[in-house]
């Protein structure tokens, strides 16, 4: 697969993001996070996965607006790199060489964007299969880009070095493969939103294994790993937060504060193994903390800006933050881990 680089114009010198519209400092009860969220000046574009490798950029996606974007929160600033039309943009990640990678949804490619160079190679995939590059991840070595293809039913690895490309098929049909996570043992997991599965794929053998959940109506949508093995997922359809155990199979399920309404979604797990989730069901989308150890709810904030959507979340270790785009517009930034 040869990969075709092509000129993008990144637009410098957009107006600063405000932060104090949406601030929360000052009403914020004892099992609260700080949240602050920064108003994207690119309305309606639905700004979206931000991820940041050094705590000073957040690089992020404009799914309705076709752009790359990036936002400094210690100055507000921000910046915009249009994609070709009909990119749909929907996920990012920085690899470790600061390498922007882009799922272009609509358009059947992946991107790569060099901040250094402002080279972008856009990676077509094979006779548009899989149409739908969604959730991306790259592996621990940084060798391979994994990645979720909902509409297809597939899941992909891409070598970012020789670009080339395996397919694996779901074998559920319509199981609509979403949220992405790989343990430290190299296991790709993924939630299958469609029916009441995840699945693994062996990173050697490519071979999936599906596993189903107790309730028939669960719709996991979000996964995270925690350091004992076990995969974490929410329940969009029914509002559980759950736990399985690769080991035995065996499954723990605790059912979201908002139960029925609480549609959770986007989702993160910090240093101290702690499972982070918003409920998008009430109309303040509400910020939520689990504690597996004492199997609590210890933390609910309400999102400032009311969050419309929050879809997906990266943990930030070195500064103890959760960063999350919203359908109000905004990036914001949790800090779950307070430094001393």
């Amino acid at each position: 697969m040869r990969p075709a680089l092509m000129p993008l114009a990144f637009l410098m010198a957009a107006a600063p993001a405000a932060a104090q519209d949406f601030s929360n400092a000052g009403q914020l009860d004892a099992d609260d996070v700080l949240i602050e969220e920064w108003t994207i000046p690119h309305a309606d574009t639905r700004p979206r996965d931000p991820f940041t490798a050094n705590g000073e950029r957040v690089w992020f996606v404009g799914q309705r607006g076709d752009y790359l974007g990036w936002l400094e929160p210690a100055t507000g600033e921000t910046g915009r790199l249009d994609l070709p039309a009909g990119t749909g943009p929907h996920n990012q990640i920085v690899d470790a060489e600061g390498h922007i990678w882009i799922a272009g949804n609509r358009d059947a490619y992946i991107g790569r964007y060099d901040p250094d160079t402002g080279q972008f190679m856009r990676v077509e995939m094979p006779n548009g299969v899989p149409r739908d590059p969604h959730t991306l991840i790259m592996d621990q070595g940084g060798q391979y880009l994994w990645f979720t293809a909902q509409g297809a039913n597939k899941i992909g690895r891409l070598n970012v070095s020789t670009f080339e490309l395996d397919i694996v098929d779901v074998a559920t049909d319509s199981a609509r493969p979403y949220g992405i996570d790989i343990a430290a043992d190299g296991m790709v997991w993924v939630v299958l939103l469609g029916t009441n599965k995840i699945a693994s794929v062996h990173p050697d053998t490519l071979q999936l294994t599906e596993y189903t959940l107790p309730r028939e109506g669960t719709r996991p949508r979000r996964i995270g790993i925690t350091d004992n093995g076990y995969v974490w997922y929410v329940d969009y359809a029914e509002g559980y937060v759950g736990a399985f155990d690769p080991a035995t199979n065996g499954v723990q399920e605790w059912r979201a504060p908002n139960a029925d309404n609480s549609r959770p979604y986007g989702m993160a797990v910090d240093a101290q193994n702690r499972i982070w989730f918003v409920e998008t069901g009430p109309e303040i989308n509400n910020f939520v903390g689990f504690d597996p150890v004492t199997e609590t709810f210890f933390s609910q904030t309400p999102v400032p800006s009311g969050g419309g959507t929050i879809r997906h979340m990266q943990f930030y270790e070195p500064n103890g933050e959760i960063w999350f785009g919203a359908d109000t517009n905004t990036i914001g930034r949790a800090v779950v881990m307070p430094q001393e």
